[in-house]
């Protein structure tokens, strides 16, 4: 790997800390600051590549540790509850200092794993009226609203629980049926952490076409993790790839992004 371009291609999809609006995008969106929550920094790269994708124009200002993924790692693993308590605070401690020092127009939970934090960071920016999106949020009421059952497909284990919760619940509210099968395909996971994107894209094609061709009746394909949008770089049309719509966090997390920051004025 040539160094030199790793770093120039890394600072031209995250940049630098600045305090200007963006040069160039849609002008509805320049100006418009986005607090981006992560909860790993490694899952920035993600965040600012689809961010910048989806919402060309829009400051994206991120904030997130690995430490919160290893508190929850380590939680999910000895048994106790999740997301721990702490991991929660954290976010909302970062979920005021987007919006006290950056002065963000509004704040977006990029965190599969943590979704249940969303209700306590909602609770803690309301006296600022900034508005708080959950990224699979979006997602998982495309794939309600599309009906049938849903194949939800994790790569990494704690992410499983929280995901379908989020499902039922996104169902709920809609006061519409849903019903799923969860397939965990964690070699696609090893196969990230090894750097190789493009095997995890296939683990992952391998899996849910198998899962597919075993039954007809599915008619929706959810990625749980942010991480995971990473496989449209090698099926950018899934619907034509494997005859049923692929949702996913970054794709419809962003797309709902931009539909709430067209329509708040820049602070």
């Amino acid at each position: 790997m040539n160094a030199l371009e790793l770093f120039s291609g890394y600072l031209d999809v995250t940049g630098i800390a600045h305090t200007h609006p963006e040069t160039t995008g849609d002008p509805a969106l320049i100006g418009k600051r986005l607090g981006v929550l992560n909860g790993s920094s490694w899952i920035t790269l993600w965040a600012n590549y689809f961010g910048r994708k989806y919402l060309p124009g829009v400051h994206l200002i991120n904030v997130g540790n690995e430490a919160v993924q290893i508190n929850f790692m380590e939680a999910h693993a000895a048994h106790l509850p999740t997301p721990p308590q702490a991991n929660i605070d954290v976010f909302v401690r970062y979920a005021r200092d987007l919006v006290e020092l950056a002065r963000v127009d509004a704040v977006l939970l990029t965190c599969s794993t943590m979704n249940r934090a969303f209700p306590a960071v909602q609770t803690a920016l309301a006296p600022y009226h900034v508005p708080v999106i959950q990224i699979d949020q979006p997602m998982m009421q495309r794939a309600v609203a599309h009906g049938g059952r849903v194949l939800v497909v994790a790569t990494h284990g704690p992410t499983v629980a929280s995901t379908q919760a989020l499902l039922r619940e996104t169902a709920e509210a809609a006061r519409l049926p849903i019903a799923f099968d969860g397939l965990d395909v964690a070699e696609a996971w090893y196969r990230l952490a090894a750097g190789n994107v493009e095997g995890h894209n296939q683990a992952l094609a391998d899996a849910i076409r198998d899962r597919l061709a075993a039954d007809s009746a599915l008619s929706s394909v959810v990625l749980a993790q942010l991480s995971m949008t990473v496989f449209l770089l090698s099926y950018p049309d899934p619907q034509a790839a494997f005859g049923v719509p692929v949702f996913t966090s970054g794709q419809c997390g962003f797309e709902a992004v931009r539909e709430v920051l067209t329509h708040v004025p820049a602070s």
